[in-house]
Formats: structure tokens, C-alpha cells, sequence
């Protein structure tokens, strides 16, 4: 995306690079936990620290990279500001837990879940700042049909709008999710937290909710996904509403994009957005 130009095309500054720890899971076995877990925390920290330090000064931040755990960092360090929603825009719900399988492993099929408070405390209550977004601050738009956990989000009472309904009416979407969030914003505190409401969201961008056909570089390519004209029908009025502090875009694979199409397509789309 950097090689897209991405930067200029949407009058940028950079922000420099995090650099994310090796993907250890040498020795892991089920029911060790999240692979990886304490060098995910140590980054996580880190990545906090530089993304509230641009929040706190004003900025709109755009994250580029990695995969859905990367939510972490973003969710750390706004709540140490404050209290924070997150729109987690995905084909697939990442709601793992030990509750619902047998055991978990990659965090980034649990990071919705992580973010809510659920799962370990070496990556859910950092800080002792757990959970970081409420459920009640959370909505889930963009999952397949056959979801394997979208019960237990539902449970949860987050909101959820599939990839069908965007297809339907994107904008719609778009407002019914500015709508809860609204709501969630006059809710005020609860034990203590968030005394004002919503201080603000922050958007999730996994590419795989994108339908396989026109967005195949992805490890879990599916059919049954938005296509780009609805992807920008939806996050238009989401990263220009006033309370959106930023954007996290990941799980696109450049190594599945050999010529660069897909790339230029996703780095399009998402200028028509943000510029």
C-alpha cells in the first residue's frame, strides 16, 4: 500500500513502524494458550504507546499491517485515554474462546473476543485496563452467514450485520452502527468506567470481509463477502464521522499479490475514503 502511494494520496504523515515480534509458536500445544502470548503483550504495549500518542494530540490514525490482533495496541491505548467503541469490520466474527472451543491458539481468530475482555489476562487486562471496549461499545459488521461463534456475540449483545446485509444497503448499515453508538455514548458510566460515555471509536479493517473474488490475497479467502463499492458505502460515513480517532487495515497478504493488482485495488478504495 505504501508502494500504491497510499501516503500522499491521502495527505499523510508517517508515523513510523512498530516492528511486530517473530511468530514464535516453537513448543505450543493445545491448551497452552495464545501463541506467542508475551512477546504479543510487550508489542501490544509499545504500539499503544504510539498509537494514543497521536490520538491524544488529535490525530486520525491509519495502522497498516499484520493481522486482526493488531486491534491490541489501538484498544490499550485508547482506553488509557478513555472510553472507546470499536466497529470490527471482518468475514469472521473472532470471537474464540475457551468457552467455545477446545482450546485457542492464534489471536487473531480470538481478537474480538481479547479486546472485550475475554481470554487471558496477560493479553485482555494489561495495565489492569481490561477490558479495553465494552460489549456494549462493540458492533460486528461484515461476517459470513455460517459464523461459527456469531451466537455467542449475539449473547453478548453486539450487534452484528452480516456481509449479506451490507451487500443489501451499506448505508443503512453505516447508520444503524452510528446510531448504537450513539447510544452506547449516552449510556453513561458503569462501575466506573467511561464516565461521560463514548469518548470516541475506532474502526477494524480485515480485508478478508471482502468477497474471495475480488480480494484472494488473504489466508482465509471466502466467498460470500462485500464487494468495493460497498466497502467504501460503509466506512465513508464511519471514518468521517467526528467521534472515529482511526483505522486499522490487516490480513492482506502482499506475498499472494505477486503483480501488485490487489493491492492497487484495496490502496483505491480506501484513498476514495480517507481523502
Amino acid at each position: 500500500m505504501r508502494d500504491q502511494g497510499f501516503l500522499p494520496r491521502v495527505g499523510a504523515v508517517d508515523g513510523g513502524c512498530v516492528t511486530p515480534p517473530r511468530y514464535d509458536v516453537h513448543g505450543w500445544k493445545p491448551g497452552d494458550g495464545v501463541f506467542n502470548a508475551a512477546a504479543m503483550a510487550a508489542y501490544t504495549v509499545r504500539l499503544a504507546d504510539r498509537v494514543a500518542s497521536f490520538v491524544a494530540r488529535g490525530d486520525f490514525v491509519v495502522l497498516l499491517g499484520g493481522e486482526c490482533s493488531n486491534l491490541l495496541g489501538p484498544a490499550l491505548g485508547l482506553r488509557r485515554l478513555g472510553r472507546y467503541g470499536v466497529v470490527y469490520l471482518d468475514g469472521h466474527s473472532d470471537f474464540r474462546t475457551t468457552e467455545n472451543s477446545p482450546y485457542v491458539g492464534a489471536a487473531g481468530g480470538e481478537a474480538l473476543a481479547l479486546v472485550t475482555g475475554r481470554g487471558q489476562d496477560d493479553l485482555t487486562d494489561l495495565e489492569g485496563l481490561g477490558p479495553y471496549v465494552r460489549d456494549t461499545d462493540a458492533v460486528l459488521l461484515g461476517i459470513r452467514d455460517d459464523d461459527e461463534y456469531v451466537a455467542d456475540v449475539e449473547r453478548a449483545r453486539i450487534p452484528v450485520w452480516r456481509a449479506s446485509r451490507i451487500s443489501e444497503n451499506p448505508t443503512a448499515v453505516a447508520t444503524a452502527t452510528l446510531a448504537h453508538l450513539t447510544g452506547a455514548a449516552g449510556a453513561g458510566a458503569v462501575d466506573g468506567v467511561g464516565a461521560g460515555g463514548l469518548d470516541g471509536f475506532w474502526v477494524h479493517l480485515d480485508v478478508d470481509v471482502l468477497d474471495a473474488a475480488v480480494m484472494p490475497a488473504v489466508d482465509s479467502p471466502e466467498p460470500g463477502g462485500i464487494g468495493y463499492a460497498e466497502l467504501r458505502e460503509v466506512l465513508r460515513p464511519l471514518v468521517r464521522d467526528p467521534r472515529c480517532v482511526g483505522l486499522d487495515v490487516g490480513i492482506f497478504d502482499p506475498d499472494l499479490d505477486p503483480d501488485g493488482r490487489y493491492a492497487a485495488e484495496l490502496t483505491d478504495a480506501l484513498v476514495a475514503v480517507l481523502a
